[in-house]
């Protein structure tokens, strides 16, 4: 069997962590069968449609760098298939259902008509509600519906869903499901009066037409199945294997939401994670691979994902434990690749331009070294550079004087830095520091005291890269007028 999967998202709301779990499931089982991933715009719902959704959706999979395999040529290029240019299909699908006797045109008047299951995709967090409509029209002798057609009366086409019985769902993942019928939304819609498909007619409809041989997707759509099923069934259709996979849920137990934290995928792109880290760790949400081992490249779990592999139970996001991956990708990226990409971060910080000039670039690139084994996010480089690239206010006399000297001993260990800084290497730590820590023990201080004083005022602040590896990068003669103008303040306090 030539395996072929999608990820069908709807353009109504920003890719989230649910959303990009269910496209990489799809896309690793695809790869690992050698099959064929597609991407579909699942855009029937066009009162919540918007461009930047669907900008959203384009710039998730190129951050994130894994792409649909299929589609029409747009521009030169493949892209998804779009349901919104596949209405007049839809259409004719749902008049081949009246004509076989398994749909039937309703001239109810009740809102509902129109509502009643007229939207949904299957990244959305609630499966559509059964709304019961108590099937009025259902009676209505079929010649006398399509009079009524004919002559221009408002309907819609609705689903007959049988009232006795059960419908069967085989899941991959969760085995037999029986679903009483009377309990399937009754006779939902399935095309509106202004001729628009509803999502389930399209959705079955179109992985129908392209021949999807497996719908991997949240388990909050199972009520979903048994419908879809039963369209199958009234087409006469073979359906595709269905694996409802297990909720994401936050650390307190409920599922995963803005309460805990960032859940669109802009945010943590925002916030400076690494694409690599990020599907590392949502491939692991609910899924395992081999033991031993944490750290996968997209290729690895590209052939290793097995189905058979998914937990039944709820996956819980656990922030922290995805900030120790997107630190371990950062320490594995060399000096150019992590400058290429902390750059724009330091450019909307203000710190370098936007095209960095070659003078701003080799700063930058210098600079990895001091901080690639404290970076939990891209995000923490301009705080921890900006000394870099901008003179940073000089501290307060009482920050820099260290608990056990008062203002004239810290003036005095400045004044024995600045002069240690004409002789002594700053580009070798161990004599750097050999040297300060032979004047601390001339001076009766302990190192640390006599480097706190110096530290905030080359850095500005107390927490800063290796001190000696950052002077070197910055410069001794930048670091001494810092030095002297620290020293000022420390005067005016005494």
């Amino acid at each position: 069997m030539d395996i072929r999967v999608r990820y069908a998202p709807s353009p109504t709301g920003l890719q989230h962590i649910g959303s990009v779990r269910t496209a990489l499931f799809n896309y690793l089982y695809a790869k690992s069968k050698g099959g064929t991933f597609i991407l579909r715009q699942e855009d029937t719902d066009r009162t919540r449609f918007k461009d930047e959704y669907v900008q959203n959706l384009y710039d998730t999979f190129r951050w994130l760098g894994f792409y649909w395999d299929e589609g029409p040529d747009v521009g030169g290029s493949t892209g998804p298939y779009i349901q919104s240019e596949r209405f007049d299909l839809y259409r004719s699908y749902a008049h081949k259902l009246v004509d076989s006797g398994h749909a039937y045109y309703c001239f109810c008047q009740d809102k509902r008509a129109d509502d009643d299951v007229a939207s949904g995709t299957e990244e959305e967090s609630d499966a559509p509600a059964a709304f019961g409509y108590p099937r009025t029209c259902r009676s209505i002798d079929p010649k006398d519906a399509h009079a009524r057609v004919q002559a221009g009366h408002s309907h819609v086409i609705r689903l007959k869903i049988p009232t006795e019985g059960v419908t069967v769902v085989n899941d991959q993942l969760l085995g037999r499901i029986e679903w009483k019928n009377a309990d399937v939304n009754p006779d939902p819609v399935l095309l509106k009066s202004d001729g628009f498909p509803t999502y389930h007619l399209a959705n079955v409809v179109d992985d129908h037409l392209m021949g999807i041989t497996h719908v991997m997707r949240a388990q909050e759509w199972i009520p979903s199945a048994p419908l879809h099923l039963i369209m199958y069934a009234a087409f006469g259709w073979e359906p595709p294997v269905l694996c409802h996979l297990p909720m994401v849920l936050g650390q307190d137990g409920h599922k995963l939401s803005k309460r805990h934290g960032s859940t669109a995928v802009d945010e943590f792109r925002k916030k400076g994670y690494l694409p690599e880290a990020l599907i590392n760790y949502v491939a692991m949400l609910g899924c395992s691979y081999e033991d031993g081992r944490d750290l996968y490249s997209l290729e690895d779990l590209c052939r290793l994902f097995d189905m058979k592999h998914i937990n039944k139970a709820p996956a819980v996001f656990d922030y922290v434990k995805l900030e120790w991956f997107n630190g371990q990708y950062i320490r594995m990226k060399n000096d150019s690749e992590l400058a290429a990409l902390v750059t724009p971060f330091l450019a909307d910080a203000g710190l370098v331009s936007t095209t960095p000039s070659a003078s701003e670039s080799a700063i930058v690139l210098s600079a990895m070294a001091l901080v690639r084994e404290r970076l939990k996010y891209l995000s923490d480089a301009p705080e921890a550079l900006a000394f870099l690239f901008a003179e940073p206010a000089v501290p307060p006399a009482a920050d820099m004087i260290p608990k056990k000297l008062d203002a004239a001993r810290t003036v005095t260990c400045l004044q024995a830095c600045s002069q240690l800084l004409h002789t002594v290497d700053v580009h070798s730590h161990e004599e750097a520091e050999a040297a300060f820590r032979s004047k601390a023990d001339e001076l009766g201080c302990k190192l640390g005291d006599l480097l706190m004083p110096l530290r905030m005022a080359v850095t500005g602040t107390k927490v800063s890269p290796p001190l000696f590896e950052s002077i070197a990068v910055l410069g001794v003669n930048k670091a001494f007028p810092r030095i002297e103008r620290a020293i000022a303040v420390l005067k005016e306090s005494v």
